[in-house]
């Protein structure tokens, strides 16, 4: 989720808080479907057919509070038409983000929420993901029974990483047909104020856990960390800076030592997951907006050679939020934030990263005015229409799934990066102004901010 500064990464974020009329309903169309709601012991085995089982899954999004699963009824049937439409990954977090407590007191399980998320991505066709944060209340210091969604990031006491684990693997029983996990979610809670870093000790025996409970559960499923957060500093602040450097700054060096022990301890992996922004840490760029959007080209490469782990971006941003580090920033044009995440997805393929998902936003309230998001708002009777976000997500995903590997070329512009395979292109204007550029021999034009799409085939 988005960063606004700070050592902790702060969050907005609004929590589910209890259950609508609408919510059981579709909890009980649910439990038709696929497995139960409550369940305190039982596992539902065969709910679905199996995903494919490689460790990268192409280009999607991450469900927040407010998805499609949510709000008018004609409204959440055309956002499914639409998904259903455009197949893509799709992430789902076990607790917050949309799922409620699901495991309010040791062996007492809550799973409507989770039951309600995968059923829709089984009916959209999506390949589901499901990432492993956060953890039920009584595993951090809190009482069972209870949900106290101010302590959402704080990470299980070290005496309940074995209870985590354990409800891991229950997870992966009760949704056999889940073969993508994440562990935790950029290291919330586990930054040691009295030493000044990560304890990426304290994650790493948590990791290890769950990455053995899951192993024990189903060999083939796949399992990922750290999820670390890719914070820099721009040239020049060597506050904390460190050798992996790039025109838009270097990375922390504290991210560093922490991705470093994880990969040196760890017990073993099936992909690398990370998280990060084209802006420093203050939510600023360097030397541009546009130009800042190589850092995920030259993190990724220098995390491929560390790792040797085929890589995701578990979130990805380029805009600086309003409310940051800095103020309010100022408002792009829709057109110029499709462009911005255009490059991006451009620089983290070039830099060899075969997966990606998208933080959704939300529009709460139905406003109708969403900047970035992927489909206008559930909450009115006309929403679920796709927005120009998921246009290019979409095709983004169609065009270069995980079997293809596509590369940077020079469209002989420096302001029009491209990305190709042997099917198609992509080729970014990243000025306010027409500019050409090169495919295939070809002269194109381009409109100021546009993403246009080639056809090699």
């Amino acid at each position: 989720m988005r960063r606004h500064g700070g050592e902790r990464r702060s969050t907005a974020l609004v929590i589910a808080a209890g259950a609508t009329a609408l919510a059981l309903l579709l909890v009980t169309l649910v439990m038709c479907a696929g497995p139960g709601g409550r369940d305190r012991d039982r596992d539902a085995k065969g709910v679905a057919p199996p995903h494919p089982t490689g460790p990268a899954v192409g280009w999607g999004f991450t469900h927040t509070q407010f998805s499609a699963d949510r709000g008018a009824g004609p409204a959440t049937e055309r956002a499914t038409r639409l998904l259903a439409g455009s197949p893509v990954p799709q992430n789902q977090h076990i607790m917050g983000w949309g799922a409620r407590n699901p495991e309010p007191s040791p062996g007492r399980y809550d799973f409507a929420d989770l039951d309600r998320r995968l059923a829709l991505i089984r009916r959209t066709g999506g390949t589901p993901v499901v990432t492993l944060c956060c953890a039920p209340d009584w595993m951090k210091g809190g009482r069972a029974g209870s949900t106290d969604w101010s302590t959402l990031e704080k990470a299980p006491d070290p005496a309940h990483y074995a209870d985590f684990a354990a409800l891991a693997g229950k997870i992966a029983r009760r949704y056999p047909d889940v073969r993508h996990f994440v562990v935790w979610n950029e290291f919330k809670g586990f930054f040691d104020d009295a030493k000044g870093r990560w304890d990426s000790e304290g994650y790493t025996r948590l990791y290890n856990l769950t990455y053995r409970a899951l192993k024990k559960v189903n060999e083939a499923v796949r399992v990922g960390g750290p999820y670390l957060v890719m914070d820099s500093y721009l040239p020049g602040d060597d506050t904390h800076a460190s050798r992996v450097t790039g025109p838009w700054g270097s990375l922390d060096q504290r991210t560093v030592d922490a991705l470093t022990y994880w990969n040196r301890h760890k017990a073993g992996a099936d992909f690398l997951v990370v998280d990060g922004s084209s802006y420093s840490k203050d939510d600023r760029y360097a030397p541009d907006e546009f130009t800042a959007a190589r850092k995920f080209a030259d993190v990724g490469r220098w995390l491929r050679r560390e790792t040797g782990l085929p890589l995701w971006w578990a979130e990805w941003y380029v805009e600086v939020a309003a409310g940051g580090a800095r103020g309010r920033a100022p408002a792009w044009s829709e057109r110029k934030r499709v462009a911005a995440h255009a490059a991006a997805l451009i620089e983290m393929a070039a830099g060899g990263a075969t997966s990606g998902f998208y933080w959704n936003p939300e529009d709460e309230g139905g406003s109708g005015s969403c900047p970035g998001c992927l489909w206008t708002s559930t909450e009115q009777d006309d929403g679920g229409r796709a927005l120009p976000m998921f246009t290019l997500l979409a095709r983004f995903s169609r065009a270069f799934p995980p079997t293809a590997r596509p590369r940077a070329f020079d469209t002989g512009r420096a302001t029009v990066p491209g990305l190709a395979d042997d099917r198609s292109a992509l080729v970014v204007n990243t000025s306010d102004r027409a500019g050409t550029a090169t495919v295939d021999g070809k002269r194109l034009t381009l409109a100021g901010y546009e993403v246009r799409w080639v056809d090699r085939s």
